[in-house]
């Protein structure tokens, strides 16, 4: 059993930004609940406290649950009162202006002016409802003029530990005859490059043989398409993570994924864990050419 828990608690405005920190506690490795019972939470944690597996725990508490929330306050309290679990509470809140706005912008009806009320009448009576939950707060953050991608840089900064990267690349080779991946953010075709294919002593093996891996660099047109896709690469990159991407992936095509893309993806690959960037390689192509000789 772990000796400690980690209990953040988001609480606040509606339409503050309390979807946007918690998918950010998501990506952070916490165990995310969004609007759990307050009669489930004693249980909850006697499940967390068995498993010993889970050290962080990241709760959204809002007035959808305002018929127990004296419950859900009761609860908080005892575990603050206890040395099992450490609590930091954020409050979120913002101007009536902003959150009126956002309000307009989706179209959305405020929790608390459904049925009878406008939507400044429903932030008001919110407000009343909260003012105990964001008297105990331990941050309370202001999001009238920041963005999501901002909020979500606000979190990082004060939550992400020093080993922790969120942002990482993966490099893929595949092949065009078993069509390009769905999920790339850049798809780069190879297939103008000389082919290893139409070499007999290099067709078996693939970008992962030095002889092939060495056929494929030696090219002069090779080695002008990875300097500039290298330049391409160096350019953006930066420019994707500093937007909040969690992930960039990058997929580098030839024929049939086993002879120049997986090359390329091999050494643009280790350029950019040399640039400090944490990369998977992977060749999702690279074995498909022989599984069909076979099954045939």
């Amino acid at each position: 059993m772990a000796d400690t828990l980690e209990l953040v608690i988001i609480t606040g405005m509606s339409g503050a930004g309390k979807t946007v920190v918690l998918q950010t506690f998501e990506d952070l490795g916490y165990f995310c609940v969004d609007n759990m019972p307050p009669s489930l939470l004693p249980k909850f944690w006697e499940l967390v406290k068995e498993s010993g597996k889970i050290t962080k725990v990241c709760l959204v508490i809002d007035l959808r649950s305002r018929a127990f929330f004296d419950e859900i306050l009761s609860g908080i309290g005892n575990l603050d009162n206890t040395s099992f679990v450490t609590t930091k509470t954020i409050y979120l809140d913002a101007s009536d202006d902003a959150l009126v706005s956002r309000y307009k912008e989706t179209r959305r009806n405020h929790p608390m002016a459904q049925g009878s009320g406008t939507i400044t009448d429903g932030i008001r009576r919110e407000r009343d409802l909260l003012a105990n939950m964001r008297s105990r707060a331990q941050w309370i953050l202001d999001t009238s003029h920041t963005s999501p991608r901002q909020l979500r840089e606000l979190i990082l900064e004060r939550f992400q530990n020093e080993e922790q990267q969120l942002f990482h690349i993966e490099v893929v080779s595949f092949g065009f005859k078993f069509s390009a991946p769905i999920d790339a953010d850049i798809i780069m075709d190879v297939r103008f490059l000389p082919n290893p294919h139409y070499i007999d002593e290099l067709r078996p093996l693939t970008g992962m043989d030095k002889p092939v891996y060495d056929y494929v660099m030696q090219q002069p047109e090779t080695e002008a398409f990875y300097r500039k896709f290298i330049d391409l690469l160096d350019t953006i990159t930066p420019g994707y993570k500093r937007e909040g991407k969690s992930s960039l992936t990058i997929a580098i095509g030839c024929t049939g994924g086993q002879h120049r893309s997986v090359a390329l993806a091999e050494r643009v690959g280790a350029h950019l864990k040399n640039d400090g960037y944490p990369v998977n390689i992977s060749h999702r192509d690279k074995g498909k050419r022989k599984e069909t000789v076979n099954r045939s």
